[in-house]
């Protein structure tokens, strides 16, 4: 495949995600989740006009491009100016909300002084393998391509007038598709449409569909012909408006800030864009069966740069049930907690790196705890604002697993022995039978949350700190439910105990060990010294230091000295080498505005807070990273964690 590393917009609906370029070409599209499968190597669109060579409408030297979303919805419209032919193209893309169809409605309009003869030309080139091959079918009014599992189908309400199953790559170029063969063992196939004539200042529409499904949902090739033929007949304008209704509606229901202009001096209409987005954002990366939610749609396929992002990490996914909850998602964020997190959790009560959003476990290299403490953390966070104690009822078994399996981490970590204690049998017993070294995987195997280093961290530390301080809210909200059953009472009562020695323990431990005497700072790490912006996590979210206290102060000066970029943004840390490890991110950005607000510093916080609003796409996504250089995204558009401290952020703001 072709390097695809930028996600310019996306759409979709409830099972299909499709992502685009900034000049409309079809990047990607998923079915039936956020994170699989993806079918599309390549799509590419063009036009034949009067008796040119293809002229790509997602490439031409003598094109122009603007693209922006129908306003409150996840409608994209590209408009595309040829202006060799003078002819203007607008590109409309929607996912209808019914159906598991992409719509892309074309205007064509002659600004020309002679007529145009048009065709139209689709070049659809699909993933395949050995074990899954993609072969083409026409039919009159478009292209079948096909394996054992599913089922790709692109066709218009007319029928084509020329085709070409194999060897595409040597004929597209003339735009011209002559094939004797209907059906064929090729992955890459074209078909095209004659628009014929547009006479000089006159208009034409096209509709293009693309339908995935999945065999197992049809009997036989016949009925899904059948279901294309109904499917060609929709009211495209009909389609076009209910699903504009559908997204103003939603982001609607879900503006949990009510932001205006009016209400601080922060808030203008690029903030008002991003925010917007955001909403309408979070529905394309959860699951809608299990609530498991991707840190992004995919772009590094190949890893050429990154272990891939299309998983569900568990504590991102706490930042971002954190925004879901200021945003009215209280469904969505119970999803994630009661579906997703509980199958997911391993039998000795932890997570593991990260999973597919449907609750299979993805491929990782490493083990985390803070992914595990902050599944604990995001619970009681949660019920903090709903209040339900039903969702504290459903979640506290899972846990209590949890806890005692963060208890036998800080064992690991303390030196500490209980040789009575059964859930350290139990645990030691499952490492045994995963073949594992005794104890390693609590000790040394633990990654931080950048995921680069191993060894004890001081935001591990932290996270089990408010993880457990999370668990001792749980059981003073939960202890009257109880109150008739002394066995659990004296159980919850003995775990309380656990808890108050181990949180003791905890900041001992970090004061002992993860504080640089000659500049009276916090580390990171047991291992270097490098400021790193997730020391942050000490006061926000986990509440292990005070915003005030001179070890924290200090920790800040040095941040400032070490991570500030001239722009203003913040780098995670020292001598980082991902993607150059030269870029500010939003995520650590806002991490620092966050400390701000809580020290009472908001001028420095909406410093921080605009340095992200203007690295911001086009479009309104923010990035993993920001081009110190050009503000422009760097790495990732629309990252899941920096929507989600961004909208977090702002809440924070509008109540100061």
């Amino acid at each position: 495949m072709n390097n695809k590393f930028f996600n310019d917009a996306i759409i979709g609906n409830k099972n299909i995600r499709a992502t685009f370029s900034n000049k409309g070409e079809l990047l990607r599209a998923y079915y039936p989740n956020v994170d699989f499968k993806q079918f599309v190597d390549l799509f590419h669109l063009g036009m034949k006009i009067n008796d040119s060579a293809i002229i790509y409408l997602h490439e031409d030297i003598n094109n122009r491009y603007y693209q922006y979303y129908t306003e409150n919805t996840n409608i994209l419209n590209t408009e595309i100016e040829n202006t060799y032919f003078k002819i203007n193209i607008k590109q409309t893309d929607f996912v209808m909300t019914k159906e598991n169809v992409i719509v892309k409605k074309y205007i064509f309009t002659n600004n020309n002084k002679i007529d145009l003869n048009l065709s139209f030309i689709v070049r659809s080139k699909l993933y395949t393998n050995y074990n899954n091959m993609v072969s083409g079918k026409v039919i009159d009014n478009g292209l079948i391509q096909y394996n054992h599992d599913f089922s790709f189908s692109t066709f218009a309400n007319k029928n084509i007038s020329g085709h070409r199953i194999n060897d595409v790559q040597n004929y597209i170029r003339d735009a011209v598709l002559e094939d004797k063969d209907y059906i064929g063992m090729s992955e890459d196939s074209a078909i095209s449409y004659n628009l014929g004539k547009i006479s000089s200042g006159e208009q034409i529409e096209f509709s293009l569909f693309i339908y995935i499904d999945n065999n197992k949902n049809i009997k036989n090739m016949e009925e899904l012909e059948e279901k294309i033929e109904t499917l060609k007949k929709i009211d495209i304008h009909k389609e076009y408006n209910q699903t504009k209704k559908y997204w103003t509606s939603y982001l609607e229901k879900h503006d949990g800030l009510k932001i205006k202009e009016t209400d601080s001096k922060i808030v203008n209409e690029k903030v008002k864009k991003i925010y917007n987005r955001t909403i309408l954002l979070f529905p394309l990366l959860q699951n809608e069966e299990t609530g498991g939610i991707s840190a992004t749609i995919e772009v590094d396929e190949n890893r050429e740069k990154s272990g891939r992002y299309s998983y569900c990490w568990p504590r991102d996914a706490v930042f971002i049930t954190k925004a879901l909850d200021e945003l009215n998602m209280y469904k969505e964020t119970e999803k994630f907690y009661e579906v997703f997190c509980k199958k997911t959790q391993s039998k000795n009560g932890m997570w593991e790196q990260r999973f597919y959003t449907d609750g299979t476990l993805a491929p990782c290299w490493g083990y985390q705890i803070d992914e595990t403490a902050s599944v604990i953390y995001g619970i009681f966070q949660h019920y903090k604002i709903n209040k339900d104690i039903k969702f504290l009822s459903n979640n506290i078994k899972m846990c209590e697993n949890a806890m005692h399996f963060l208890f036998k981490y800080l064992e690991n970590i303390f030196e500490e022995k209980e040789e009575n204690d059964l859930v350290k049998k139990e645990i030691e017993d499952k490492v045994r039978e995963e073949g594992r070294e005794k104890d390693k995987i609590y000790k040394h195997l633990s990654y931080d949350l950048w995921e680069m280093n191993e060894g004890v961290h001081l935001y591990s530390l932290a996270s089990i700190y408010g993880a457990l301080n999370a668990m001792l809210g749980i059981y003073e909200e939960i202890k009257p439910k109880y109150e008739n059953n002394r066995l659990k009472l004296e159980q919850i009562t003995k775990n309380i105990s656990k808890i108050e020695k181990e949180i003791n323990n905890i900041k001992k431990y970090v004061e002992k060990n993860m504080y640089d005497e000659s500049t009276k700072t916090l580390r990171r790490n047991l291992n270097d010294n490098k400021m790193d912006i997730s020391i942050l996590g000490t006061v926000y979210p986990f509440g292990m230091f005070g915003n005030k206290e001179k070890t924290i102060t200090n920790t800040v000066e040095k941040i400032n000295l070490t991570l500030r970029t001239y722009t203003g943004g913040y780098l995670r840390f020292e001598q980082d080498s991902y993607i150059e490890g030269k870029n500010p991110w939003p995520i650590a950005t806002l991490w620092m505005a966050m400390y701000y607000l809580k020290s009472g510093n908001k001028k420095m916080a909406e410093d921080c807070f605009k340095f992200v609003t203007n690295s911001a796409s086009p479009l309104g996504f923010l990035a993993e990273q920001v081009d110190n250089n050009t503000m422009k995204p760097a790495w990732i558009t629309g990252l899941g964690w920096s929507h989600a401290m961004y909208v977090i952020t702002l809440a924070e703001i509008l109540k100061k």
